[in-house]
C-alpha cells in the first residue's frame, strides 16, 4: 500500500495537530503508526464480536491446515471428517496464524448463497488472479451488470439454436477418432482424450459465441489453442508449489513472482487479449456492413456489442466487453464451473467413470440408440433420463471447482440448522460474521457427504437420479441443498453460473455422440489408479503419466 496516497483518517489528523513541529518525514511515520494502531483496534473489536469456533489444530504457523487440504487425495473427505468432529460450522487455521470459517451447515449455506455478491466478495488472491489473467473490471456490481447484458444469450430459445454447433464439434472428434482407429490397424486405438476435450471446447465456444472457427479439432494451430494445449500437456503446469499458493493467499503480491506457471498464465492472457480484439473488430465491421440486427441481438458477441452502445442500459466499456470475451473463451479458471474448466474436467471424468463401469456405459448407450437420431435440445433436457442421471452423477461426484473462498464485506448473521459449540464451550444457534472474515464453502465435500447423500455418497451411482428410485433415490437430507438439482457444483443464488444450461447441453450432446459410437476402456484395465494433477487447471490423470494425460482404449461400437 502506498502510504502517501492513502486518505488519512480524521482521527489521525487531530492527533497530528498536536505536533506542528514535526518534519514531513516524521509526519508520515506518525501517520503510518497511527494508521496501523487504528487498524489493530478495529481488528481487536472484530475479534470481540466474532465467536471463535472449534476446529482442527494448527500443524504449522506458516501454512496452517491448508497443506493438509491441498495435498490430500480427497479434499472433500478432509472437510467432512473435520465437520463430524468439530461441528457443521468450524474454524480452519490458515497461513501465518489467520483462520477461516468453513460452512458445512445447509441452513448457513442457503443464507450465504442468498446474499448479494458484494456481501461476500472474492478473496484478494482470486481478485488479483482475475485482474492479472483477465481484467480488473470483473468485480462487484460491474460483474452483475455484465451478467445481465448476456442473459438472453443463454436462454432456452438461444440454446435450441446452438445444439447443432455442439453436434458439429462432436462429429469432428468422432471422425478424427475413427481415423486414428483405422490407422492403428487394430480393433481399437489408445487415445489421450484430455487434449481432444480442449480442442472441442475451444471450437464450440468460438463458433457458438463469436462465429469464429478456431479449427482446433481439424489440427489448426492458434496462439490460444497452443497455450491451452500447454495447460494440460506441460509437466510444469501440472505441478503446484503448495507452500507458495498458501502464502499467496495472505500476500497476493506474490503472484508477481515469475514462475513457469505465471509465464504460461501471462502468455494465455495476451493470446486471449489479441484474439478478443480481432474478433470484436471483425464482428463490428460485419454487423455494420450487413445490418443484421436480429443476429446482433441474439449472439453472445452481438449482445456485448449492443451493451457497449451509448443507447444501451448497460453502458459497457470496451475493456468490459474484451474482458467478458476472454472469460467466455477461457471462462476464468478461478470462477465457479467455468466453461473451459467445466467441460474438459467433466467430460474426462465421464469417460473415466464409464470405462470403470461398463454396465452403466452399456445402459446409457442402449438408451441413446433406442432414441435413434441425435436428440434435440428438448430431448436432451427431458427425454433421456439415464443420460441426465449419468451427467448429474458426474457433476455431483466430480465438481470442477472443489471450494470457494469469500470475504465478508459487512457484518452478517448466519442461521444454523443445529447449534454448534464455540471454543469457550458456549452453545450458539446462529453465528455472527464480522466484516473481513474469510468464509469457505467446500462444494465438493457437500456434494459427496455421507451425512447428506448417504453411505454410498462416494460411489458413482447414476441410478440415484432416476425417477422412481425409491429408497435408493435422492435422500431427504440432500433435497435440502439449495442449488441446481440439489448440488453446489454451479453455486447458487446471485452467484449461480450463468452458462450452466449451455454447459450441460453441450456436455450431453457431445457425450451422446461418443457413447453411441465408441466403447471406452482404461488402457491399463479396471484397476488403473486415477490421481489429481494440481496445476493452473486441475485435472484427473492416469497415475504415472506426465502432465494431465488420460489415455483410454477406444473401440468402435458394433451393434
Amino acid at each position: 500500500m502506498n502510504i502517501l496516497s492513502t486518505k488519512v483518517p480524521e482521527s489521525v489528523l487531530k492527533i497530528l495537530d498536536h505536533f506542528p513541529q514535526l518534519s514531513a518525514f516524521n509526519a508520515v511515520v506518525a501517520c503510518t503508526a497511527a494508521f496501523a494502531f487504528l487498524k489493530l483496534i478495529r481488528m481487536s473489536r472484530r475479534r470481540v464480536r466474532t465467536y471463535r469456533l472449534k476446529g482442527p489444530p494448527n500443524p504449522s504457523f506458516v501454512y496452517g491446515a491448508g497443506k493438509i487440504v491441498l495435498e490430500g487425495d480427497d479434499q472433500g473427505t478432509v472437510y467432512e471428517s473435520w465437520a463430524k468432529e468439530y461441528g457443521a460450522v468450524f474454524e480452519m487455521p490458515t497461513a501465518l496464524g489467520s483462520h477461516r470459517i468453513v460452512l458445512y451447515d445447509l441452513k448457513a449455506l442457503a443464507h450465504f448463497h442468498s446474499k448479494d455478491t458484494w456481501t461476500y466478495a472474492k478473496a484478494p488472491i482470486i481478485k488479483k488472479s482475475l485482474e492479472r489473467g483477465v481484467s480488473s473490471v470483473l468485480r462487484g456490481w460491474l460483474v452483475s451488470r455484465q451478467r445481465k447484458s448476456l442473459t438472453p444469450a443463454f436462454s432456452v430459445a438461444a440454446l435450441r439454436n446452438l445444439v447443432p454447433i455442439f453436434y458439429d464439434s462432436a462429429y469432428k472428434a468422432k471422425g478424427a477418432w475413427n481415423a486414428l482407429i483405422e490407422s492403428s490397424g487394430q480393433d481399437g486405438a489408445i487415445i489421450e482424450v484430455q487434449n481432444w476435450w480442449v480442442s472441442e471446447v475451444l471450437d464450440t465456444m468460438g463458433l457458438a459465441g463469436f462465429s469464429h472457427n478456431f479449427g482446433a479439432l481439424e489440427g489448426k494451430q492458434s496462439p490460444v489453442g497452443s497455450t491451452f494445449d500447454s495447460l494440460t500437456s506441460s509437466s510444469s503446469s501440472s505441478v503446484t508449489n503448495v507452500g507458495l499458493v498458501l502464502l499467496t493467499q495472505v500476500f497476493p503480491i506474490l503472484l508477481h513472482i515469475p514462475t513457469s506457471r505465471s509465464k504460461l498464465r501471462d502468455k494465455l492472457h495476451h493470446a486471449l487479449e489479441d484474439i478478443s480484439n480481432v474478433l470484436l473488430a471483425r464482428t463490428k465491421k460485419e454487423f455494420k456492413m450487413s445490418g443484421d440486427e436480429e443476429h446482433e441481438e441474439k449472439s453472445i458477441i452481438g449482445l456485448l456489442i449492443k451493451g457497449e452502445s451509448v443507447e444501451s442500459e448497460f453502458h459497457l466499456s470496451k475493456e468490459e466487453v474484451i474482458a467478458q470475451m476472454k472469460v467466455l473463451i477461457l471462462a476464468g479458471y478461478e470462477t465457479t464451473s467455468s466453461k473451459f474448466n467445466f467441460h474438459t474436467w467433466s467430460s474426462n471424468w465421464a469417460l473415466i467413470e464409464l470405462s470403470l463401469n461398463p454396465d452403466i456405459q452399456m445402459k446409457l448407450r442402449n438408451e441413446l440408440l433406442d432414441l435413434g437420431s441425435d436428440p434435440t435440445y428438448d430431448q436432451l433436457t427431458n427425454n433421456l433420463p439415464y443420460l441426465d442421471a449419468v451427467v448429474h452423477e458426474v457433476l455431483r461426484l466430480h465438481a470442477p471447482i472443489r471450494e470457494t473462498i469469500r470475504v465478508a464485506t459487512e457484518d452478517d448473521l448466519l442461521p444454523l440448522s443445529e447449534p454448534v459449540r464455540t471454543k469457550s464451550g458456549e452453545l450458539i444457534e446462529s453465528l455472527p460474521i464480522a466484516a473481513g472474515t474469510s468464509v469457505v464453502v467446500p462444494m465438493s465435500a457437500v456434494n459427496c457427504s455421507n451425512t447428506i447423500w448417504g453411505e454410498d455418497a462416494k460411489i458413482f451411482k447414476p441410478g440415484r437420479w432416476v425417477a422412481g428410485a425409491g429408497e435408493n433415490g435422492i435422500p431427504t437430507k440432500a433435497r435440502e441443498v439449495r442449488g441446481h438439482r440439489h448440488l453446489l457444483t454451479f453455486s447458487d443464488g446471485p452467484r449461480t453460473c450463468l452458462g450452466k444450461n449451455f454447459a450441460i447441453a453441450e456436455f450431453k450432446a457431445v457425450l451422446s455422440v461418443l457413447v453411441k459410437n465408441f466403447v471406452f476402456e482404461l488402457r491399463d484395465g479396471p484397476d488403473t489408479k486415477i490421481e489429481m494433477s494440481m496445476g493452473i487447471l486441475p485435472r484427473p490423470r492416469v497415475a504415472g503419466e506426465e502432465g494431465c494425460k488420460v489415455p483410454l482404449r477406444v473401440k468402435p461400437y458394433i451393434g
